[in-house]
């Protein structure tokens, strides 16, 4: 079991999988909340996340066109319209299924959300936060087709 201030630090991969786009659209100024790229996690814990040499407080998306904040801050708060990015996400070869890890615990989402997610041909796996990281960590390293919704573990 895991103390509120406890950080779970991951096994670092020889060669992580990083591919920031060389430069925004119209050379725009990123969002406040956005990595442009993918990378692996490095460290959960104490309400959120590590990678890429970065910090960041809060719940996370992590998918082919970059890394964003994400505003659910519980299993609870996860509607259909917390989804949106996902789904206007490109699928293709870069991206075929979303893990979703829900805190500590493992919650599942509504019906109307898992339904969604058949609907549009996007694989949905549920599981804890922690082991969403380090799954995506190993698809990433892997090269599949994967991106994740992580909710913050305090």
């Amino acid at each position: 079991m895991h103390h509120a201030k406890d950080v779970v630090r991951l096994s670092t991969l020889s060669n992580p999988p990083h591919n920031p786009p060389d430069r925004l659209l119209n050379n725009a100024t990123p969002p406040a909340g956005y990595y442009p790229g993918r990378a692996p996690f490095d460290a959960y814990g104490n309400g959120g996340f590590r990678f890429a040499s970065m910090s960041h407080r809060g719940s996370l998306l992590a998918l082919p066109s970059g890394v964003w904040a994400w505003e659910p801050a519980g299993p609870a708060d996860i509607t259909l319209a917390s989804f949106t990015r996902v789904f206007a996400e490109p699928r293709g070869r870069d991206f075929q299924f979303l893990l979703l890890g829900t805190g500590a615990r493992q919650v599942f989402p509504t019906a109307e959300v898992r339904r969604a997610f058949a609907d549009v041909g996007i694989g949905l796996e549920i599981m804890t936060t922690g082991a969403a990281c380090r799954t995506y960590n190993v698809l990433l390293a892997e090269g599949r087709p994967v991106g994740a919704a992580l909710l913050f573990v305090p």
